[in-house]
């Protein structure tokens, strides 16, 4: 797209300009934290979807894009998007027995195992299902891989390891090396067990194939699950009646006693000809009530409409969304305020529709969108991408943004996932303009393409991508940055401890901010569209469009 940014330069009066340069004077880091430091405030809880603090969230953020001078891009003329969900919380407790080896053992929700439900029911109650381990779970017929084997799961409980059979080995293999494949994703774990007739899913934990620790999945286990509002029969269809994860430590016992080693067992799933096998007399009885209520979130969007073409968007995106109130920490904290993840985000978005409606109109039509409920399942993302507010065959690209740096500047920025789409060589080259340098996602094994808001929008085709930091710090270089990385995953994601301190240095996330922008002005000005390269299994999707592009 090297035509299309150079044209953009002439816009703008070049992109390798100051910061400062921009129109409104460029991304202000001042603002940027600012924003951060009210979003995660304790007066915001957290910003749960379908809580208080979702009001107040959205009411910042209408209040933010009104004193940006953009419009109201939502339904009827509005701010924003309603998203209807189905709420699903365990109500009560949870009696779980494992029989294995002649003898049961209870399990402790949380600790153990984690248990919830997205079936349409009041109570989930299994007795005595046969446990039986798949390997990866996949059935990828392009790829001549099969986990399942014809078995038959009805009424059996499906035990799959988590990400897919090329992490565990030293070459590629079927699935793309370590770079993690929708296959290795936990959604998909469940959602080919559903389709099996499987009567659950228990997924084992490992904390680097899973790329967090268990206190995530603690965490997000006992929170409640949300679910876009679906009919009975879909909802059955989509769901199997109990899902979860089990401690690796509960899969080494259990193997143990059905008379198996687990790593054999592991190593045997990395093969093509692997097939599954019945846990011994393993038996899994599970007893717990669910109470379901809809409710209703909302996206937030501030548009301004282009001067030459306003039926062609552009889609600036983050999700506003953290995980509420939840289990305290070690300290008596409860909340989980989410500053890098995903204030950082949305503060991104506000500046950048300051910046852009404090310049020249665009001849395309840009969207400032603040997407709800991705930590539930992107489901604010996929609620948009199946209800969108501008037809998607014209939707020029989504730029989406995710988990700035607090921590001061790199010399690099990087984009989740390696998307194999032209938006990664543009932001290569805006990066190369600034005196930066542009870095694909160093942490493929994490599968970060799959689990952030563009991919609901790769899957329809249009192309996206996620923007975040770079590791190569300014101070301390890539040593520094992993080391900061790690420490905040480890420690901090999802977490009480991921807020605002005084000590935030938003210089680095004005940067890349300002990169972003880069982008996103030249795809506004001009009348080429983004690609998705060849070997992308998007790219056939778009194809199927390209006569509304013309």
């Amino acid at each position: 797209m090297r035509i299309l940014l150079l044209s953009a330069c002439l816009f703008v009066g070049g992109v390798a300009q100051a910061a400062n340069d921009l129109p409104g004077g460029g991304i202000d880091a001042e603002a940027l934290s600012r924003h951060v430091r009210l979003l995660a405030s304790d007066d915001f809880e957290g910003r749960a979807p379908a809580s208080a603090g979702e009001q107040r969230t959205v009411d910042y953020l209408v209040e933010q894009f009104k004193a940006a001078g953009v419009q109201p891009g939502g339904e009827q003329g509005g701010w924003t998007q309603a998203v209807p969900l189905v709420r699903a919380q365990v109500d009560g407790p949870v009696r779980a027995t494992l029989h294995v080896g002649g003898k049961d053992q209870s399990l402790i929700n949380g600790t153990d195992v984690t248990l919830q439900s997205l079936r349409p029911i009041d109570t989930v109650a299994l007795k005595n299902a046969p446990l039986v381990f798949v390997g990866y779970g996949i059935s990828a017929p392009e790829r001549q891989w099969d986990d399942y084997k014809g078995v038959d799961l009805r009424g059996k409980i499906a035990v799959v390891l988590i990400n897919d059979a090329d992490f565990a080995t030293p070459q590629p293999g079927a699935f793309d090396g370590k770079a993690v494949t929708y296959y290795g994703r936990w959604t998909y774990k469940y959602e080919e067990a559903a389709r099996r007739g499987a009567a659950g899913v228990l997924i084992v934990h490992e904390t680097a194939p899973a790329a967090y620790g268990w206190a995530t999945v603690q965490s997000s286990g006992l929170s409640p699950l949300f679910d876009i509002e679906r009919s009975d029969a879909d909802a059955r269809a989509q769901h199997v009646p109990v899902r979860g994860w089990m401690q690796r430590a509960l899969a080494e016992s259990l193997f143990q006693r059905a008379g198996l080693d687990f790593e054999q067992a592991k190593q045997r799933a990395q093969q093509r000809d692997f097939a599954p096998i019945a846990l011994g007399d393993a038996r899994l009885s599970v007893d717990f009530k669910l109470k379901r209520e809809r409710v209703v979130t909302h996206n937030v969007v501030g548009k301004l409409t282009g001067s030459q073409h306003p039926d062609e968007t552009v889609i600036f995106s983050a999700h506003w969304d953290a995980f509420g109130v939840g289990k305290a920490d070690a300290s008596g904290d409860t909340i989980r305020r989410g500053a890098v993840d995903n204030a950082t985000g949305v503060a991104s978005v506000l500046e950048l529709a300051r910046v852009f409606a404090a310049g020249p109109r665009p001849q395309r039509t840009l969207y400032f969108i603040a997407l709800t409920a991705e930590e539930k399942g992107l489901l604010g993302a996929n609620y948009y991408a199946a209800h969108p507010l501008a037809p998607l065959d014209k939707t020029v690209a989504v730029l989406n943004m995710e988990m700035f740096s607090p921590d001061g500047p790199t010399r690099d920025i990087a984009s989740w996932g390696r998307g194999r789409v032209s938006l990664e060589g543009d932001l290569e080259q805006v990066a190369k303009a600034r005196g930066r340098t542009y870095s694909p996602d160093p942490n493929l094994e994490a599968g970060f393409f799959y689990r952030a808001d563009h991919f609901a929008f790769a899957r329809m085709g249009v192309p996206a991508i996620t923007a975040g930091p770079g590791l190569d710090m300014l101070d301390g270089g890539v040593a520094a940055g992993k080391a900061l990385r790690d420490t905040y995953f480890a420690q901090c994601y999802h977490q009480p401890c991921d807020r605002w301190t005084p000590q935030w240095d938003a210089s680095g996330h004005a940067a890349d901010t300002t990169l972003v922008y880069d982008v996103g002005v030249a795809l506004a000005n001009n009348r080429q569209w983004p690609s998705w390269q060849d070997g992308s299994e998007f790219k056939a999707i778009r194809s199927k469009s390209d006569a509304a592009r013309k």
